[in-house]
């Protein structure tokens, strides 16, 4: 199965609803056979995600810069542990492991991600599936934003559809697994 690339928040003091999804998105992950590669994080939504993966049995990756683990955020119970120079060698090696990508709820750090994958998809530097998982709407105002930007020709029209919008996490895999199976 395929190796899925979920970026999300690594705050500790969200509410127990995001940390649901992600402990939900980790388990469906594995039931389904996929591995799970994080941003190496053991707090947060992330280290909720890997933690719901390996409950069910799944195999997670995590990588993470050396300044993250110096704060003692590291995921020492990953399957395995790459610990990078910076944050622009974590990305690169996140992308490079990944078949797919998920991004759940998140700030900054998740956007830069999302991003990342996206622009790269859009360079055509690679053709894997991009998932922006979004049951409640989190996401709403910036892709209503990202929008008006295709129709000023900011942003193309192809790009915007090189993301999937899914409203559940069964929704989510499926669009990846099709996608996967038709590369």
């Amino acid at each position: 199965m395929a190796a899925i690339c979920v970026f999300c928040a690594s705050s500790s003091t969200l509410e127990q609803k995001w940390l649901d999804l992600a402990t939900r998105t980790g388990e469906e992950l594995a039931a389904r056979g996929h591995s799970l590669v994080s941003g190496g994080g053991c707090v947060g939504m992330m280290g909720a995600v890997a933690d719901g993966t390996r409950a069910g049995g799944g195999h997670t990756l995590g990588i993470i810069p050396q300044v993250l683990v110096d704060w003692e955020v590291a995921d020492r119970a990953s399957d395995e542990l790459v610990i990078t120079a910076d944050m622009g060698e974590r990305k690169n090696i996140m992308i490079e492991r990944s078949d797919a990508f998920i991004t759940l709820p998140g700030g900054l750090g998740t956007l830069d991600e999302l991003f990342e994958v996206w622009t790269t998809a859009t360079l055509d530097l690679h053709d894997k599936p991009i998932v922006l998982l979004d049951p409640e709407g989190f996401y709403d105002g910036l892709l209503a934003w990202l929008s008006q930007l295709g129709d000023t020709a900011f942003v193309r029209a192809e790009a915007l559809e090189r993301v999937i919008v899914a409203k559940s996490i069964g929704s989510a895999l499926d669009a990846i697994e099709e996608r996967v199976k038709r590369a």
